[in-house]
């Protein structure tokens, strides 16, 4: 079993951490994952969710073993900043006509996009209007995972009539992070000099940077519910086996709460490492049965 999360050294933090990346405009989502692999000198990582090459900002990436976890992003909500660019001046109720697209809307990927092109419906969940001038609208978008801002934009533009895109996006948070702690690769690169001693005044070995940018990959699974099961259940789901209810020792202790039927979770050993996901499928009070069907592994 790991150690818990504080205890951990820098290159275990490495081995199954998560940086909040604040992605540059120009490179890939992919490539900047692939630069964060190569800077921390892990066979892994993976981003939290396709960012175009022009768009910034808040792209979790996750490191070493906790790549196996990424689905938990898909649970969380996202939020942008975006410039939509109308086609005509803007008209008069630009506000309510913005404000009809809050709620589910149905939306079929674009062509360009790495999914099926099917329609669907994604979830818009606030949706404001931040300044104006003629032809430019700044809107922040709280959203469901997988919607497509340049699509709403696109529709928004029809709706007021004068026809409409996207300019600038930023993604301003991917649940749980935002962009309040967003580090640079630069950050990343420092800190990694700074904690084998290159870049110190001194010669001497400075870990704080880099434990401030690399965090344990705990981090990215607060916003779900959660079980603290025995170190003797961990190990037996070590080896492929669910979480059994005399297993289980308490609910909600660390995460998010109480769980439903169905719901993704997290469950973690008594010193707070991430042992799986899973979907709850049994009463974790009971004093037996299957309580937590397994999804992935992370120990």
């Amino acid at each position: 079993m790991r150690p818990a999360p504080e205890d951990r050294s820098v290159a275990e933090l490495a081995a199954f951490g998560v940086v909040n990346l604040d992605k540059p405009a120009g490179p890939s989502a992919h490539q900047v994952a692939a630069w964060v692999r190569d800077l921390l000198g892990v066979d892994r990582a993976a981003h939290s969710g396709t960012l175009d090459p022009k768009v910034t900002g808040c792209l979790p990436t996750l490191t070493g073993d906790a790549t196996r976890m990424a689905q938990v992003f898909l649970e969380g909500a996202k939020e942008y900043v975006a410039v939509l660019e109308l086609h005509g001046t803007a008209p008069t109720d630009l506000d309510r006509v913005v404000a009809e697209f809050e709620g589910e809307l149905y939306q079929k990927p674009p062509r360009k996009s790495a999914v099926k092109r099917k329609l669907r419906t994604r979830e818009v969940y606030d949706l404001d209007v931040l300044d104006r001038t003629d032809r430019q609208v700044l809107l922040r978008i709280r959203c469901e995972s997988g919607t497509y801002v340049r699509k709403l934009c696109h529709d928004i533009g029809l709706a007021l009539g004068t026809g409409g895109h996207m300019g600038h996006l930023r993604r301003t948070a991917t649940d749980p992070f935002d962009d309040r702690d967003l580090h640079t690769l630069h950050d990343l690169a420092d800190g990694i000099a700074f904690a084998d001693g290159r870049d110190t005044p001194d010669g001497e070995p400075d870990e704080s940077l880099l434990r401030e940018v690399l965090r344990p990959a705990e981090d990215a699974m607060t916003g779900l519910p959660s079980l603290t099961i025995a170190d003797s259940a961990a190990r037996e789901v070590a080896e492929g086996a669910p979480v059994y209810a005399p297993g289980v020792l308490a609910v909600g202790e660390v995460g998010a709460g109480t769980p439903d039927e169905g719901d993704l979770l997290a469950c973690y050993t008594p010193n707070g490492a991430a042992v799986c996901l899973g979907r709850r499928r049994g009463d974790p009070a009971a004093e037996a049965g299957e309580v937590v069907e397994l999804e992935r592994v992370l120990v």
